[in-house]
This record gives structure tokens, C-alpha cells and sequence, in this order.
């Protein structure tokens, strides 16, 4: 620290300080005014208790509110603001309000104590503690006060005092560590006088905080104490250098305040005299007592309460001068930037009613929200999934009630149903999920009596028996199940289609390019804009709801039938689509055939079948004649099997009846059924439609939403676009704008201009 020159004059009304304070409250008045933060320095005294801070605290204040005198003691920070102010020639105090930042009214002198001792009783009721970081803060206005913040803390303690909470010490040490932390803050250490530095109980918290002393005021308080001690100058001289146990860089100051605290006859301006007069007091007793008096060029500077606000004064207005260029930079930066601003409002303002200004902004953002929307189905790294993404059960808790799935009753969980995905990946998990789902469909149950019907009228006609009624009921399921879980798959895909839109226009405001921020204010060019979009989409699922179903009609048609029913060699693998387990699929072709995979057959290698021996055919005899003579009897049964009068019965393109049933047509028929009713679910929700969904959807996505959008928007008369763009207040909103960011700029400007003629003032 620098040495300082002692003043002569009142402390508290002399011309330098006037003109410092004038300056701090002219510069903290215009940048509060315009809303602009400039590093102000403030003080924060910390030290054990009964170190004497709040003592000191009230000596630069000028006037007492006996904060010490208070029975629980400092247990909270309290910030005082002091504000100079010439024409308050009593102290005017207020609180500010607990949960808020208004004030309270003004508090008279002689009550400040008791405002701060109930607030402090009421909130450490409230938290159940002895102490808290919640500070008090207290505006002072005063004539005689600085502009200034000091902040009180709480007094060190080693151990708590009986019905205090233990961790009462590591509380206190805590908060006073906040409070000394921000760089704007010097640190004033109090200790008593009569605790010799090497012996100090609190330095290394110092050392913690500010471990090179760079923002330190050492004070030896209470010095009056120790001055009975001293009878030579070399004791005095000693004690004041404190050589060996504190840094270099470190003068202490040792300051005595009056003891007379009574509150009944003294007035403010008698302590401020008082005060004074210790320092005085102080002075002469060194100069006298001691015998060769000190060394008053290297101590006089540092003794008094005097000296110490001198010092502080010099100090606070030394750090304002080192901070004003970098605040003036700030200015002219804060100067610039709003300038710049104000030349963007004036264009908006000219805009806002040109047509074509508009309709160039419209038709830019409407292709970036389309390009968005292409990015986002085609996948977009760039996209946080964790804040868009959706997983499986959310997207079916974001669809329109009813069964997701129509007809499937188990559960249906897709892989990567627990991932958060959206885009191009969520549609790829719907079409996995419709997969899914198609897979749980099984052919239903069927009446006996219906199978009955159609198995005897194509008997009436000789139309094929078993397996056009096989056919007919397959068909019929596979229409019935498939329909309504095609369209149930057309209206998840448009659901995530819709929410590309939503991801979109979310990053579209994130990123708040120049062309949202001026078309933000029109909510009815943005909900067009959202009904387009949805409207194009909804195009989409009807067109995409039409080919489906047509594959549908068309794998259910009749002559998909032999397709469908018998299989070439290289469909013999059973799929995990076909519900008929254990069905024996027949050879179909003579061995002796060639095949796709090997070379023919020579002469040689060619089986050449036999005759069927009579024996055989005597063997069978008996049982032919007594299943002729039970029909005769019994008449025709359709449970029972038997040929056509003198003919053999023809067999059937879908006769694949395993052994097993093969003695009853309702089973042959039910089980031909469920087989065709597999294929033709396979057919449709493994092979046609998902190449279908995804050239439907996401085709015209990247090839004809953006035009279609921009017809939609742009291409309106100019009327109709205008009325996209008449929001109420807008108008008015940018001229307010406007002109608030005019005033703003004058005002920085006016702040910047007092900062560099006040500099030389301090």
C-alpha cells in the first residue's frame, strides 16, 4: 500500500472528500440510470468477535445505531449502502424488504438496532439456526457518509456457546469466505491490539482468500488498549513496524474509537467529534508519554481512524482510476452495440408494411423450416436427442386415443423402444413396430356352421371344396385384420412427420436468425404457416392410406391365391410370419424334372415308375366298399371325405392338409386358412408396404414440401398476405422499441462523456 499524506480538517466535511463524493454519486447515479454495472469497490470487515467492526462500521457511517449493543451479536451479514447526500443532514435509514428489493420506510436513528435484532430473531426462528448467509441490507443516506458499501460479517469463534449449534464456527467461516470472495472487495482484517500478530488465531483465512495481500487493510483495534504497555520509543517503533510477521507489502493502521456508548446524550455529531478527539488524544500520548515520542514519518500516516478512512478513500478512488479505462471501453463497446441496434429498428420499422420486404422474409424462413424439416428425417447430428427425442411410450402417449394397434392384444415393444429418437430414426422404429404388431395378428377363430355354408355351396357349384372356402376365409380375416392396422401405421408415421415440424420451428427460435426475429411478432403467418404443413402432411397419410390398401386388395385378391399358396423350392423355409407350424409342404415337381440348381438328368440317371400290383389295390378294396356303404346309410357328411360318384376327387391348389386332419374338412379348411392368412400377412406388412411408407412419406418430403409450403404462403394477393402480418401491437411495439433504444443510446452516450470528465476527479 502507498504511504498517505495525513489531512487536516474535519474527516467528515473537508473539500477533497466533498469532491470525491459528489463524483461516486454523479457516476453511480448515471449508470444505475441507464442500466449499466460498473466495477464500484466495496469493503468488508472481518475479524474475531469483539474485534470492534461494528464499532468501525458506525465511525465511517458518522452516526451509531449500536449494532454491538444487540444481545445475539452480529449473526448475519449486513450490507450497508451508504449514499452521500448533502441535504440529509440526519442520517435516513431503510431496510430492504426480506424476500424482495423494495425498501422499508425510514428508520429512526435510535431504532436501527432493534429493526436489525428482530429481523435477525425472526429469520433464525424461521431456519431453525443460530446463524445465516442470508444478509441484512441497510441503504444509509447521510451527509456525512461516503458513497460506499461495507459489508459487517459475523465475528470468528472457536467453539460455539451453549444452545448453539456445534458446526456454529465452520458456519460463520464459511460465509465470511463469500463474502470476501468477488475482486471488487477490499478486505479490512480487524484484530485487537493486545494479540500480537505472530499470535493471531484468524490470519490464515486471510491467506486463503487473498493469499498475496493484494486487497488487504490490516487494523490493530482498540490501540488505546495497548499504549498503557508501551513507556520507551523502541517498544512503540517495534510494535508498529510488526517486522517478521507480516509481509512486506502490508502497513497495518491501529485505531482507537470512543468507548462512551451511551445512547442518552451524546448526538451524531458529538461522536464524529469524539472520534476525533481520540485520534488526537492518541497522537499526543505517543508524542508525550513515551519517552523520545516515534517515528511519526513511517507511523503518523497509519495511526487514527483518521488516517485509515483517508487511506480507504484514496484507495477506493486509486481503484476507480485503474478500472476507468477499462470501463470507458465498456461504455464505447455498450455505445456501439446499441447503436447498432437502433439502426436495426429503423429498418424494421420500414419493413414492416413493405410487401415485398415481407414476402422475401416469408419465403426465406419457409424454405429453412422446410430444409430443417429434410434434415431432420434424414437424420441430423447436430440435434440434441435428449431434449427431442421421444421414446416408444411417449410417442403412442403423444397419438389420439384409442387402441394404437387395432386387433393385437399382446404387447408390442419394438427394438430401441427405450431410446430417445426423432426423425428419420423414429419412423424407422414405428415401421418396426407396425412389423411387430402385423406378426401378432392370428387367424381368427371360425364357426363351424359358416364353414359349413361355404364349403357346401362351392360343393353345390364343383368349385373346388376345401380350398376355395380355405381361400375364401383367409381373404376375408386377412382384409378384416390387415385394414385397420395399415391405417393405424399411416397415422403414426404422419405423427412423426408432424413433430419434424415441431423439432424445426423449436431450433428455427433457438437459433434466432435475422429472419425469425423479424417475422416473430406475427402469430397468424406462423399458425398458417404450422396449418400448411400439417395439411400437406395430412395429404400424405391419405395418399399413403390408399396404396396400402390397395396392396392389401390386391394380395387378397383371387389371383394371388396360387402366389400365395404354393411356395417354389425357394420358399420352403418356414418365415416367422407363417402361423401353420408342422404343415409338410409337397415336392410338387417329378424328381425327375430339372431343376434351377443342377444339370439335367441323363437317360441313365431318369427313374422310370411302375405298375401298381393288384394286391394293392385288393388290400384297399374292403375299406373303399365299407365307407361307401356308411354314406349310403348315413347320406353325405361334411366331416366326411369320400370321393365323387365313380370319379376321383380332384385335388385342390391350396390341398396342403397335414396328416393329422386330414380326415376332417371344417379342420383341413381352418388350418388352410390360417396358412394362407400367414402368407398373405407376410406378403403385405414384410415385402410391400414398408418400401411403400417410406418412398410415400418421405419422397415428397424432400422433392415437393418446400414448394408446396411456399405456394401455400407466398402465393396469395398482396392483400390476403397482409393480413398475415396486421398482429395487434406490433406496430406500436417497434416504435416503442425504437424509441426506448434512442433514449438508451443518448443516455450512454451522456454516461460515457460524465465517466472521462469525472475521472480526473478522483
Amino acid at each position: 500500500m502507498s504511504r498517505q499524506s495525513q489531512g487536516q480538517g474535519d474527516i467528515y466535511d473537508n473539500p477533497s472528500s466533498t469532491v470525491r463524493y459528489e463524483a461516486y454519486s454523479r457516476l453511480q447515479a448515471a449508470a444505475v440510470a441507464f442500466g449499466e454495472q460498473l466495477p464500484i469497490p466495496e469493503i468488508v470487515a472481518i475479524g474475531g468477535q469483539s474485534d470492534g467492526k461494528s464499532s468501525l462500521l458506525e465511525a465511517f457511517l458518522g452516526f451509531r445505531f449500536n449494532v454491538k449493543e444487540v444481545e445475539m451479536g452480529t449473526r448475519r451479514p449486513l450490507i450497508v449502502q451508504m449514499v452521500h447526500d448533502p441535504s440529509a443532514l440526519e442520517p435516513r435509514c431503510r431496510l430492504q424488504e426480506e424476500d424482495g428489493d423494495d425498501y422499508s420506510a425510514v428508520i429512526p436513528e435510535a431504532s436501527i438496532a432493534e429493526a436489525i435484532r428482530e429481523r435477525t430473531e425472526v429469520h433464525l426462528r424461521k431456519l431453525g439456526a443460530t446463524v445465516s448467509s442470508k444478509p441484512i441490507v441497510m441503504r444509509a443516506e447521510f451527509a456525512c457518509a461516503p458513497n460506499l458499501t461495507i459489508v459487517d460479517t459475523p465475528g470468528f469463534i472457536l467453539k460455539a456457546r451453549k444452545g448453539e449449534a456445534d458446526s456454529t464456527p465452520d458456519d460463520i467461516l464459511a460465509m465470511v469466505k463469500a463474502q470476501c470472495a468477488p475482486p471488487n472487495r477490499l478486505i479490512l482484517f480487524l484484530q485487537q491490539s493486545s494479540v500480537e500478530w505472530c499470535s493471531s488465531m484468524w490470519m490464515h483465512i486471510i491467506q486463503e482468500v487473498d493469499p498475496h495481500f493484494q486487497r488487504t487493510v490490516m487494523v490493530a483495534s482498540k490501540f488505546d488498549n495497548r499504549l498503557k504497555e508501551f513507556s520507551e520509543r523502541w517498544e512503540v517503533d517495534k510494535y508498529l513496524a510488526a517486522s517478521g510477521y507480516l509481509p512486506p507489502n502490508v502497513k497495518p493502521f491501529f485505531v482507537a474509537l470512543p468507548k462512551d456508548r451511551s445512547t442518552g446524550a451524546a448526538t451524531s455529531a458529538d461522536w464524529r467529534r469524539a472520534i476525533q478527539g481520540v485520534d488526537s488524544g492518541v497522537k499526543q500520548h505517543l508524542q508525550e508519554s513515551i519517552a523520545g515520542g516515534f517515528d511519526e514519518e513511517r507511523f503518523a500516516s497509519r495511526i487514527g481512524f483518521g488516517n485509515l478512512r483517508r487511506f480507504l478513500e484514496e484507495e477506493l478512488a486509486r481503484r476507480y482510476r485503474d478500472a476507468a479505462p477499462a470501463t470507458l471501453a465498456l461504455l464505447q463497446e455498450r455505445c456501439e452495440s446499441v447503436a447498432r441496434e437502433l439502426v436495426g429498428a429503423d429498418k424494421k420499422m420500414e419493413e414492416a408494411g413493405d410487401v415485398v420486404s415481407l414476402r422475401r422474409a416469408a419465403i426465406g424462413y419457409v424454405l429453412g423450416i422446410a430444409s430443417k424439416v429434410e434434415g431432420i428425417l434424414e437424420g441430423s447430428p447436430l440435434i440434441d436427442p435428449m431434449q427431442f427425442g421421444w421414446t416408444t411410450e411417449e410417442e403412442r402417449s403423444a397419438a389420439a386415443g384409442g387402441n394404437l394397434w387395432p386387433g393385437v392384444v399382446a404387447a408390442v415393444r419394438p427394438p430401441n423402444a427405450g431410446l430417445r429418437l426423432f426423425g428419420g430414426a423414429a419412423f424407422e422404429r414405428v415401421l418396426q413396430e407396425f412389423q411387430e404388431a402385423a406378426k401378432c395378428l392370428e387367424f381368427p377363430a371360425v364357426q363351424r356352421d359358416r364353414v359349413a355354408n361355404i364349403l357346401l355351396a362351392y360343393k353345390s357349384r364343383n368349385g373346388g371344396g376345401v380350398g376355395k372356402a380355405a381361400e375364401e376365409l383367409a381373404r376375408g380375416a386377412a382384409r378384416e385384420a390387415m385394414e385397420p392396422l395399415l391405417a393405424a401405421a399411416c397415422a403414426r408415421l404422419g405423427a412423426v412427420v408432424k413433430r419434424a415440424y415441431d423439432i424445426a420451428a423449436e431450433q428455427a427460435q433457438q437459433q434466432r436468425g435475422p429472419g425469425y426475429e423479424r417475422l416473430r411478432p406475427y402469430v397468424a403467418f406462423h399458425a398458417a404457416l404450422r396449418s400448411a404443413f400439417q395439411a400437406f402432411v395430412q395429404g400424405l397419410e391419405e395418399r399413403c392410406k390408399g396404396i396400402v390398401l390397395h396392396h392389401l386388395e390386391t394380395a387378397t385378391s383371387e389371383y394371388a391365391m396360387g402366389l400365395l399358396a404354393e411356395p417354389g423350392p425357394a420358399n420352403d423355409a418356414p418365415s416367422v410370419y407363417d402361423a401353420s407350424e408342422g404343415v409338410a409342404h409337397g415336392h410338387g415337381a417329378d424328381e425327375n424334372e430339372p431343376t434351377m440348381e443342377r444339370l439335367p438328368f441323363a437317360e441313365t440317371q431318369q427313374t422310370v415308375p411302375e405298375t401298381p400290383s393288384p394286391d394293392v389295390l385288393t388290400v384297399n378294396k374292403p375299406d373303399r366298399l365299407r365307407r361307401a356303404a356308411l354314406a349310403a346309410a348315413g347320406g353325405r357328411n361334411v366331416d366326411d371325405e369320400s370321393p365323387g360318384k365313380g370319379r376321383l376327387a380332384k385335388m385342390p391348389r391350396t390341398a396342403m392338409a397335414a396328416p393329422a386332419v386330414a380326415g376332417s374338412p371344417y379342420l383341413t379348411v381352418c388350418h388352410q386358412a390360417a396358412h394362407l392368412f400367414g402368407r398373405i400377412r407376410q406378403s403385405v406388412a414384410c415385402q410391400a408396404v414398408p418400401a411403400t411408407l417410406k418412398s410415400a412419406f418421405l419422397e415428397p418430403v424432400g422433392s415437393q414440401l418446400a414448394a408446396e409450403l411456399s405456394v401455400e404462403m407466398v402465393g396469395r394477393t398482396d392483400e390476403n398476405f397482409m393480413g398475415l402480418f396486421t398482429a395487434a401491437g406490433v406496430l406500436s411495439a417497434l416504435e416503442a422499441s425504437r424509441d426506448a433504444l434512442a433514449k438508451r443510446v443518448e443516455g450512454l452516450v451522456r454516461c460515457k462523456d460524465e465517466f472521462q470528465e469525472l475521472a480526473r476527479c478522483l
